[in-house]
């Protein structure tokens, strides 16, 4: 039976930049580097700059997005995504607002529930089990989302209390947008009831990206995050957006090459790797079509890549971009 799949978007293309690549002007580390990267994105036509949150050798997220939503003007800026772990969501919805407010209304809030165990082991923060993760999140998402659209909260939960908080500043868009995703059944559900944007991954509960990852990164695994999405979303799902980090970007005449190279590293066939919506390679040309057949057979319409594939892939988002 074919997966149902929500009302098809347009197409929101999205670069992943934990810091600038070499090459920009300055170090990899320094503020001109970073604003000429955020500029540079947004001439590409590029919807939204995004940054992770973890504690190795990167820019933290909210400072990173307030310089780059001042380098541009109509850059949309996120957090793919915040780990729930180390904020509160009452600090962490002020924080929000406060980026929507100074970028005028240019904030997409993304919200995970932890996964890179090297963070978790170098800072001394308990490594819950993958199941407490989640339901801390799910509890976290709920009060950021009451906090940003306007209400007092009163909250008594497993995992957090609020009484009486209403947020201030106000963010500007009406509704901020939030990504939830993951690739277990528990954080897709929690993403297809609570989120707007619900982020399709491999499944991270080994702490890293290995050969383990890579049977949750095929056709069928997809197939099945998209049936639990479908399940649980139930009347909101054609409101959502599906989005996808591509992990895997390469714009060459020799897309077997490419498979041939990465797949091992992934634990998968070739094929399986090029069918993968989480690996993109091939020509422009080729390119193009994968993207439109993917929204086709996966509803996915925001694709994310890696900050050293964006200039190479920059034709595919001149043609696909907004349609």
């Amino acid at each position: 039976m074919p997966v149902r799949l929500p009302r098809p978007k347009p197409f929101r293309f999205c670069v992943q930049a934990s810091a600038p690549p070499a090459g920009l002007t300055g170090t990899a580390a320094d503020g001109p580097a970073w604003r000429e990267l955020a500029r540079r994105v947004e001439a590409l036509g590029y919807d939204t700059l995004s940054v992770a949150d973890h504690l190795d050798a990167q820019l933290a997220p909210t400072p990173a997005l307030v310089a780059a939503a001042e380098a541009t003007s109509t850059l949309r800026v996120g957090a793919l995504v915040w780990c729930n772990d180390y904020h509160h969501p009452v600090v962490l919805a002020k924080e929000a607002a406060t980026i929507d407010l100074l970028s005028d209304g240019r904030l997409e809030f993304g919200l995970g529930a932890g996964w890179m165990t090297t963070d978790y082991t170098e800072a001394g923060i308990a490594l819950d089990p993958p199941a407490t993760r989640v339901d801390r999140l799910t509890e976290a998402v709920g009060i950021v989302r009451r906090l940003l659209d306007g209400e007092t909260v009163d909250h008594e939960g497993t995992h957090y209390r609020v009484s009486g908080h209403r947020l201030t500043p106000r963010p500007v868009q009406a509704r901020v947008p939030i990504l939830v995703g993951g690739g277990g059944r528990r954080v897709l559900s929690a993403a297809a009831r609570l989120a707007d944007v619900v982020g399709l991954n491999v499944n991270l509960a080994a702490g890293r990206i290995d050969e383990r990852a890579g049977p949750n990164a095929t056709v069928d695994a997809t197939e099945r995050k998209l049936a639990w999405i479908a399940d649980a979303a139930g009347d909101r799902y054609d409101d959502l957006e599906l989005q996808t980090r591509v992990h895997v970007t390469a714009v060459t005449d020799d897309r077997d090459g490419v498979a041939a190279l990465h797949a091992p590293a992934l634990g998968i066939s070739p094929d399986a790797a090029l069918a993968s919506p989480h690996a993109l390679a091939g020509t422009v040309d080729q390119l193009v079509d994968t993207v439109v057949e993917r929204r086709e057979r996966f509803g996915i319409s925001v694709v994310t890549i890696g900050v050293e594939a964006f200039e190479d892939f920059a034709p595919v988002v001149a043609r696909l971009a907004g349609t």
